[in-house]
């Protein structure tokens, strides 16, 4: 089986402070989260930020707004009307210089915030009319200075497909840094991505090809920068969501090892699982249970070394949804 390092430092993971149950919010209050500080804790080093606090803004503090002014969003104090965009834009700079250094795996960010809102944050106009087209200002900062980083919002995460998408991202991500540190052969590139190949394909057979030519002829070209375009790929191919179509694709193509080395009857309880995963009367672990077994017992290396079958701690029971 893979080694997926599950018993290694836990995940380094920013996080927006107040969902960690830190009370630096602009009332001095916390917005903790019972999926991040509960069930994701135990594998999580987390890296707590309140852009507002730690900028010197104060807890408790005037509650803060975007507003469209002069071509652009600003943050404004709700009560004083104070600008206080360049405290907030100084601030996130130097910090994501900071963490951009740390070492981190992923960031999840509170929904809503002015400073820390990923997506649909309220801008308002001069007004006073509110329109959902903003981002807040400390994450526009750390998704320009660090693209590849799989960022969420807490918001999104109670999504159970978002939330899945989101963990097996954030090992992906752990992993392929680690591919690319020095020292890494040739050799090293083609065993990863073998692992790979199912996950790949789960999530975008384009990419899953394109990486495919990639790493047979990475020998023939510089490996730095075929390390390089591997990265930057393999991660853009991890953004896309996996359609239960998609998956039961990929469980089709795992069930086909299994034609000779597994008698008629554990072919069609392999064959039903993925029908009833498809039609969406079982959660996804039980076709991959069933697979993952049946690789281990019939030595099906292949299978059994593939990321595909448990992407990140099977502990977490993500793929547990119907």
């Amino acid at each position: 089986m893979v080694d997926q390092c599950y018993d290694e430092p836990r995940l380094r993971l920013g996080v927006s402070a107040c969902l960690v149950g830190k009370p630096v919010r602009f009332d001095g209050g916390h917005k903790r989260d019972p999926f991040l500080t509960e069930r994701l804790a135990r594998f999580v080093e987390w890296v707590p930020v309140c852009p507002e606090e730690e900028a010197g803004l104060g807890t408790p503090r005037e509650a803060m707004r975007l507003v469209h002014r002069d071509g652009a969003d600003r943050l404004v104090g709700v009560r004083s009307q104070r600008d206080l965009t360049n405290t907030l834009t100084d601030f996130a700079a130097a910090r994501v210089a900071q963490l951009a250094a740390s070492d981190l795996d992923g960031f999840v960010l509170k929904k809503d915030s002015p400073s820390c809102g990923l997506t649909r944050v309220k801008v308002y106009s001069e007004h006073g009319v509110p329109a959902r087209t903003g981002r807040g200002l400390f994450a526009e900062a750390l998704c320009a200075a660090l693209p590849m980083l799989p960022v969420e919002e807490e918001g999104r995460l109670s999504d159970a497909v978002i939330r899945e998408h989101f963990i097996e991202r954030i090992y992906a991500f752990r992993r392929v840094r680690r591919l690319l540190k020095d020292g890494t052969r040739v050799g090293d590139l083609v065993r990863f991505h073998t692992q790979h190949k199912l996950q790949l394909l789960a999530h975008s057979p384009v990419q899953y090809t394109a990486l495919g030519r990639l790493v047979a002829h990475a020998r023939a070209t510089s490996l730095e920068h075929a390390m390089a375009d591997y990265g930057r790929s393999f991660t853009t191919a991890l953004t896309t969501i996996v359609t239960r179509g998609r998956h039961v694709n990929v469980l089709q193509h795992a069930a086909g090892y299994f034609r000779r080395v597994l008698p008629g009857a554990a072919c069609r309880d392999v064959a039903a699982a993925i029908v009833d995963y498809q039609r969406g009367l079982t959660p996804l672990v039980v076709p991959l249970r069933l697979i993952e077994h049946y690789a281990h017992l019939h030595d099906v290396r292949y299978l059994s070394n593939q990321v595909y079958l448990n992407p990140y701690p099977y502990e977490l029971m993500l793929r547990n949804y119907v």
